[in-house]
Protein backbone atom coordinates (compact mmCIF):
# COMPACT_ATOMS: atom_id res chain seq x y z
CA UNK A 1 0.00 0.00 0.00
CA UNK A 2 1.18 3.48 -0.68
CA UNK A 3 2.84 5.42 2.26
CA UNK A 4 0.18 7.93 1.62
CA UNK A 5 -3.67 8.17 0.15
CA UNK A 6 -3.89 11.36 -1.08
CA UNK A 7 -7.55 12.94 -2.19
CA UNK A 8 -8.34 15.71 -4.63
CA UNK A 9 -10.79 17.25 -2.06
CA UNK A 10 -11.39 20.62 -4.47
CA UNK A 11 -12.92 19.07 -6.69
CA UNK A 12 -16.27 18.46 -4.23
CA UNK A 13 -15.47 22.45 -3.89
CA UNK A 14 -18.52 22.84 -6.51
CA UNK A 15 -22.02 25.16 -5.20
CA UNK A 16 -24.27 21.79 -6.33
CA UNK A 17 -22.04 19.99 -3.80
CA UNK A 18 -21.33 22.71 -1.17
CA UNK A 19 -25.16 23.42 -1.39
CA UNK A 20 -26.07 20.10 -0.13
CA UNK A 21 -23.37 18.79 1.62
CA UNK A 22 -23.34 21.54 4.48
CA UNK A 23 -26.03 23.14 6.31
CA UNK A 24 -23.83 25.66 8.66
CA UNK A 25 -25.66 27.38 10.86
CA UNK A 26 -24.18 29.62 13.52
CA UNK A 27 -24.29 30.53 16.95
CA UNK A 28 -22.46 32.96 19.27
CA UNK A 29 -20.33 31.77 22.08
CA UNK A 30 -22.63 31.88 25.19
CA UNK A 31 -21.74 33.08 28.42
CA UNK A 32 -23.47 30.11 30.61
CA UNK A 33 -20.32 27.38 29.93
CA UNK A 34 -20.50 25.02 32.92
CA UNK A 35 -16.79 24.67 34.83
CA UNK A 36 -15.94 22.06 32.88
CA UNK A 37 -16.64 23.66 29.32
CA UNK A 38 -14.13 25.79 27.61
CA UNK A 39 -14.34 27.36 24.14
CA UNK A 40 -11.54 28.11 21.87
CA UNK A 41 -11.14 29.78 18.64
CA UNK A 42 -8.86 28.05 16.48
CA UNK A 43 -6.70 29.65 13.52
CA UNK A 44 -6.80 27.66 10.38
CA UNK A 45 -5.47 30.77 7.88
CA UNK A 46 -4.75 34.11 8.33
CA UNK A 47 -8.50 35.22 7.36
CA UNK A 48 -10.33 32.39 8.89
CA UNK A 49 -11.16 30.59 12.28
CA UNK A 50 -12.87 27.71 13.75
CA UNK A 51 -14.21 27.71 17.16
CA UNK A 52 -14.99 24.92 19.57
CA UNK A 53 -16.16 23.51 22.86
CA UNK A 54 -13.47 21.29 24.96
CA UNK A 55 -15.47 19.38 28.08
CA UNK A 56 -12.46 18.99 30.24
CA UNK A 57 -12.46 15.39 32.62
CA UNK A 58 -9.05 15.97 34.01
CA UNK A 59 -5.46 15.99 32.88
CA UNK A 60 -4.87 12.65 32.97
CA UNK A 61 -7.95 11.03 31.14
CA UNK A 62 -8.27 10.53 27.63
CA UNK A 63 -9.01 13.11 24.86
CA UNK A 64 -11.56 12.17 22.36
CA UNK A 65 -11.21 15.22 19.20
CA UNK A 66 -15.14 15.37 17.80
CA UNK A 67 -16.00 16.20 14.15
CA UNK A 68 -19.44 16.52 14.10
CA UNK A 69 -22.20 15.95 11.20
CA UNK A 70 -23.03 18.63 8.69
CA UNK A 71 -26.46 20.09 10.11
CA UNK A 72 -24.73 20.40 13.65
CA UNK A 73 -22.28 22.53 15.67
CA UNK A 74 -20.77 22.14 18.37
CA UNK A 75 -23.10 23.59 20.89
CA UNK A 76 -25.20 20.28 20.48
CA UNK A 77 -23.04 18.47 22.11
CA UNK A 78 -23.25 20.19 25.21
CA UNK A 79 -25.27 17.41 27.15
CA UNK A 80 -23.00 14.77 25.73
CA UNK A 81 -20.02 16.33 26.27
CA UNK A 82 -21.30 16.35 29.56
CA UNK A 83 -22.08 13.11 29.74
CA UNK A 84 -18.38 11.66 28.53
CA UNK A 85 -17.07 13.82 31.30
CA UNK A 86 -18.84 12.08 33.89
CA UNK A 87 -16.92 8.90 32.66
CA UNK A 88 -13.90 10.33 32.80
CA UNK A 89 -13.59 11.28 29.18
CA UNK A 90 -12.29 14.27 28.18
CA UNK A 91 -14.46 15.67 25.02
CA UNK A 92 -13.24 18.47 22.56
CA UNK A 93 -16.23 18.85 19.82
CA UNK A 94 -14.78 21.05 16.86
CA UNK A 95 -17.14 22.67 14.50
CA UNK A 96 -16.12 23.52 10.96
CA UNK A 97 -16.01 27.03 8.52
CA UNK A 98 -19.06 28.51 8.83
CA UNK A 99 -20.53 26.74 11.86
CA UNK A 100 -20.78 28.05 15.34
CA UNK A 101 -18.86 30.84 16.27
CA UNK A 102 -16.46 29.91 13.31
CA UNK A 103 -15.88 32.70 10.62
CA UNK A 104 -15.97 32.09 6.86
CA UNK A 105 -17.52 29.18 4.73
CA UNK A 106 -16.89 25.75 4.17
CA UNK A 107 -15.90 24.43 1.70
CA UNK A 108 -14.88 20.52 1.90
CA UNK A 109 -11.27 21.29 0.73
CA UNK A 110 -11.21 23.98 3.56
CA UNK A 111 -12.57 20.90 6.11
CA UNK A 112 -9.81 18.31 5.62
CA UNK A 113 -6.97 20.88 5.37
CA UNK A 114 -9.12 22.67 8.60
CA UNK A 115 -9.12 18.77 10.21
CA UNK A 116 -4.94 18.82 10.73
CA UNK A 117 -4.78 22.25 11.99
CA UNK A 118 -7.68 21.66 14.57
CA UNK A 119 -5.98 18.42 15.14
CA UNK A 120 -1.85 20.01 15.72
CA UNK A 121 -3.93 22.59 17.72
CA UNK A 122 -5.73 19.79 20.04
CA UNK A 123 -2.12 18.46 20.66
CA UNK A 124 -0.32 21.33 22.01
CA UNK A 125 -3.25 22.08 23.65
CA UNK A 126 -2.93 19.07 25.83
CA UNK A 127 0.64 19.08 25.96
CA UNK A 128 0.86 23.25 27.59
CA UNK A 129 -2.15 22.25 29.88
CA UNK A 130 -0.04 19.28 31.02
CA UNK A 131 -2.56 16.70 29.97
CA UNK A 132 -1.47 13.03 29.49
CA UNK A 133 -3.91 10.46 28.78
CA UNK A 134 -4.25 9.03 25.01
CA UNK A 135 -6.05 11.13 22.09
CA UNK A 136 -8.68 9.23 20.12
CA UNK A 137 -10.00 11.22 17.35
CA UNK A 138 -13.68 10.47 16.21
CA UNK A 139 -16.11 11.74 13.48
CA UNK A 140 -19.65 11.29 13.15
CA UNK A 141 -21.39 11.22 9.59
CA UNK A 142 -19.58 14.42 7.61
CA UNK A 143 -17.25 14.50 10.25
CA UNK A 144 -16.10 10.67 9.52
CA UNK A 145 -14.04 11.89 6.57
CA UNK A 146 -12.16 14.53 8.61
CA UNK A 147 -11.11 11.34 11.16
CA UNK A 148 -10.54 8.99 8.76
CA UNK A 149 -8.17 11.80 7.24
CA UNK A 150 -6.08 11.91 10.47
CA UNK A 151 -6.14 8.52 11.01
CA UNK A 152 -4.56 7.66 8.01
CA UNK A 153 -2.07 10.49 7.60
CA UNK A 154 -1.24 11.35 11.69
CA UNK A 155 -1.48 7.20 12.42
CA UNK A 156 1.68 7.53 14.99
CA UNK A 157 0.21 10.96 16.76
CA UNK A 158 -2.79 8.51 17.84
CA UNK A 159 -4.10 6.20 19.93
CA UNK A 160 -7.40 5.02 18.39
CA UNK A 161 -10.13 6.11 15.86
CA UNK A 162 -13.84 5.95 16.42
CA UNK A 163 -16.23 5.97 13.44
CA UNK A 164 -19.77 7.03 14.25
CA UNK A 165 -22.39 6.94 10.99
CA UNK A 166 -19.55 6.65 8.57
CA UNK A 167 -19.71 7.06 4.93
CA UNK A 168 -17.50 4.53 3.21
CA UNK A 169 -18.29 6.03 -0.72
CA UNK A 170 -19.39 9.37 -0.99
CA UNK A 171 -21.35 9.35 -4.47
CA UNK A 172 -23.81 7.29 -3.49
CA UNK A 173 -24.42 10.07 -0.69
CA UNK A 174 -24.13 12.53 -3.15
CA UNK A 175 -26.30 11.07 -5.59
CA UNK A 176 -29.30 11.06 -2.80
CA UNK A 177 -28.92 14.54 -1.69
CA UNK A 178 -29.78 14.99 -5.49
CA UNK A 179 -26.36 16.18 -7.10
CA UNK A 180 -25.90 14.95 -10.62
CA UNK A 181 -22.34 12.93 -10.40
CA UNK A 182 -21.84 11.97 -13.60
CA UNK A 183 -22.52 15.45 -15.00
CA UNK A 184 -19.90 16.80 -12.38
CA UNK A 185 -17.46 14.35 -13.50
CA UNK A 186 -17.06 12.83 -9.98
CA UNK A 187 -15.33 9.84 -9.34
CA UNK A 188 -14.50 7.56 -6.06
CA UNK A 189 -11.15 7.67 -6.65
CA UNK A 190 -10.67 11.55 -6.95
CA UNK A 191 -12.46 12.23 -3.61
CA UNK A 192 -12.66 11.54 -0.10
CA UNK A 193 -11.22 8.12 -0.56
CA UNK A 194 -12.55 7.15 3.29
CA UNK A 195 -12.69 3.16 2.47
CA UNK A 196 -8.78 3.41 1.25
CA UNK A 197 -8.32 5.85 4.49
CA UNK A 198 -10.11 3.27 6.77
CA UNK A 199 -8.26 0.56 4.74
CA UNK A 200 -4.34 2.15 5.40
CA UNK A 201 -4.99 2.51 8.89
CA UNK A 202 -3.76 0.01 11.29
CA UNK A 203 -5.04 1.71 14.26
CA UNK A 204 -7.44 0.50 16.92
CA UNK A 205 -11.04 0.57 15.70
CA UNK A 206 -14.43 1.01 16.87
CA UNK A 207 -17.14 1.35 14.59
CA UNK A 208 -21.00 2.60 15.76
CA UNK A 209 -23.99 2.82 12.92
CA UNK A 210 -27.41 2.93 13.36
CA UNK A 211 -29.23 -0.35 12.24
CA UNK A 212 -32.18 1.52 9.95
CA UNK A 213 -29.62 4.57 9.38
CA UNK A 214 -31.39 6.16 6.05
CA UNK A 215 -28.98 8.47 5.30
CA UNK A 216 -25.73 6.36 5.39
CA UNK A 217 -27.01 3.14 5.03
CA UNK A 218 -25.75 0.45 7.56
CA UNK A 219 -23.89 -1.21 4.98
CA UNK A 220 -21.08 1.65 5.07
CA UNK A 221 -20.40 1.45 8.29
CA UNK A 222 -19.65 -3.02 7.64
CA UNK A 223 -17.74 -1.88 4.83
CA UNK A 224 -15.42 0.86 6.70
CA UNK A 225 -15.34 -1.70 9.80
CA UNK A 226 -13.98 -4.69 7.77
CA UNK A 227 -11.53 -2.81 5.31
CA UNK A 228 -9.44 -1.66 8.84
CA UNK A 229 -6.35 -4.19 8.84
CA UNK A 230 -6.59 -2.83 12.81
CA UNK A 231 -6.24 -6.35 14.72
CA UNK A 232 -7.98 -4.69 17.93
CA UNK A 233 -11.76 -3.32 16.58
CA UNK A 234 -15.36 -3.43 17.38
CA UNK A 235 -18.71 -2.63 15.70
CA UNK A 236 -21.55 -1.96 17.75
CA UNK A 237 -25.15 -1.70 15.84
CA UNK A 238 -27.74 0.67 17.36
CA UNK A 239 -31.30 -1.39 17.15
CA UNK A 240 -34.08 0.14 16.05
CA UNK A 241 -32.11 3.77 15.09
CA UNK A 242 -32.07 5.79 12.12
CA UNK A 243 -29.46 8.58 11.34
CA UNK A 244 -30.79 10.71 13.21
CA UNK A 245 -32.29 8.70 16.53
CA UNK A 246 -29.00 7.18 17.29
CA UNK A 247 -28.90 8.65 20.87
CA UNK A 248 -32.14 8.19 21.54
CA UNK A 249 -32.32 4.81 21.12
CA UNK A 250 -28.72 3.95 22.05
CA UNK A 251 -27.41 6.83 24.17
CA UNK A 252 -26.38 4.00 26.93
CA UNK A 253 -24.57 1.51 24.68
CA UNK A 254 -23.12 4.11 22.67
CA UNK A 255 -21.49 5.82 25.54
CA UNK A 256 -21.27 2.67 27.54
CA UNK A 257 -18.99 0.99 24.16
CA UNK A 258 -16.95 4.60 23.76
CA UNK A 259 -15.15 4.44 27.43
CA UNK A 260 -14.93 0.99 26.92
CA UNK A 261 -12.86 1.28 23.90
CA UNK A 262 -10.67 4.33 25.38
CA UNK A 263 -10.41 2.52 28.75
CA UNK A 264 -9.05 -0.97 26.80
CA UNK A 265 -6.57 1.00 25.21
Amino acid sequence: MPDTVRSDDSIFDHPDIISVLFHPRREAVRKDFSATMDPVLITVDEAEAVGAVFHTAGSRQPTILFFHGNGEIAFDYDDIGAVFVRQGINFFVADYRGYGFSSGQPTVSAMIKDGHTVFDYVKQWLADAGYSGKLFVMGRSLGSACALELAAERTSEISGLIIESGFAYALPLLRLMGVDTDRLGLTEEKGFRNIDKAARSHLPLLVIHAEYDHIIPFSDGRLIFESSPAENKRFITIRKADHNTIFYYGLDDYVSGVKAFVENL
